[in-house]
């Protein structure tokens, strides 16, 4: 399939073939580029496309100026390439997730524009079959590993003759990602330690801003704020219980993904009647992410099918995610004004 591509286009999709061929081989090495002008303003590129992709939500791509000369197309796609290097120096997989999450929303967005033509051309590229109405078994189940809602099961859609039938809207967001997936896929680079070091200071501020973004999201960890069924998993380990897998697995994500470190987490397993310290250490850095996936903690309704939805509350009713169980409760609690004690 061949289809016309416009400088913009490159600059939109910088992981197709064309953009990075595009900006070319150099003579220089990546050393000697980091060094030069060009350089110096493709980092402060990639810099900016990584504190993006670290607030997603408060912008998207559809609010992003796109290139449509030479130059900035060039610094553009540049600072695609050096993004993806500066995560791979920083070996933080929750990083490299929060990237390509930031990536693959920002094609989405585009895509949506485009003629069938063009979007089929980019799927084509990162290996999705678009134009039919449905996907092969094997390829559709591969597409939504990592898509958690109940409509997305096998079970819930219609297969016949090794095909799943998949409406047009979420064609589109399999496509979406599909993206995400192949771009994680190729993280983490193999980047020189001599480049790393070069981008060393870049690297150490994306981890702080990483951990600033927690804080503001989840702010200061509270057992007390906990959803009922995470909050029993706790009081369960605490009290010497032994948790079946599934409750140590929701338990360990959810607290990695309320920013809670992965010796805080080990330490929390020590109360444990069968603590073993290298088997609690590979299990809660495999969860983390060390693994090459930053596994989010279960759905309400995972939960429930774990047998592990206990002690439901009014809260609990109005949110599908232990997570948004915890944001919402922190947004109550942080809109109580304090009262005078009774006198």
């Amino acid at each position: 399939m061949r289809v016309s591509l416009e400088l913009k286009d490159l600059a939109k999709y910088p992981f197709l073939k064309e953009s990075q061929q595009f900006i070319g081989a150099s003579t220089d090495t990546l050393e000697q580029f980091l060094s030069g002008a060009s350089g110096r303003i493709a980092v402060r590129h990639a810099m900016e496309r990584i504190r993006i992709s670290l607030r997603m939500g408060d912008r998207d791509g559809s609010s992003e100026r796109i290139p449509s000369d030479s130059i900035d197309v060039k610094l553009s796609i540049s600072g695609y390439v050096l993004a993806r290097i500066i995560i791979s120096c920083a070996t933080d997989r929750a990083l490299m997730e929060r990237l390509v999450r930031y990536e693959a929303e920002r094609a989405y967005t585009y895509l949506l524009d485009e003629d069938d033509e063009k979007r089929r051309y980019v799927a084509a590229s990162v290996g999705l079959e678009m134009g039919t109405a449905s996907l092969p078994v094997v390829q559709y189940v591969e597409t939504v590993a990592g898509l958690h809602e109940e409509r997305w099961r096998l079970i819930n859609r219609d297969v016949a003759q090794g095909r799943v039938t998949v409406s047009p809207q979420e064609m589109n967001e399999l496509l979406k990602e599909q993206i995400r997936v192949i771009l994680l896929r190729q993280l983490p680079l193999r980047v020189p330690d001599k480049v790393c070091s070069m981008l060393e200071l870049q690297v150490g501020e994306i981890r702080t801003a990483y951990q600033k973004t927690i804080l503001e999201q989840f702010g200061a960890v509270e057992e007390d704020l906990f959803p009922p069924c995470i909050q029993a998993l706790a009081t369960a380990l605490t009290a010497g219980t032994n948790l079946p897998h599934s409750g140590r697995f929701a338990l360990t994500a959810f607290l990695h993904n309320i920013g809670m470190g992965p010796a805080q987490i080990i330490e929390l397993y020590c109360r444990a009647p069968d603590f073993d310290i290298s088997k609690t250490q590979y299990q809660v850095e495999h969860i983390s992410g060390r693994s090459g996936t930053e596994y989010t903690a279960p759905s309400c309704a995972a939960m429930r099918t774990y047998g592990l939805c206990i002690k439901s509350d009014g809260i609990c009713t109005k949110v599908n995610h232990p997570l948004n169980y915890y944001r919402l409760k922190k947004r109550k609690e942080g809109k109580k004004e304090p009262t005078s004690p009774s006198d």
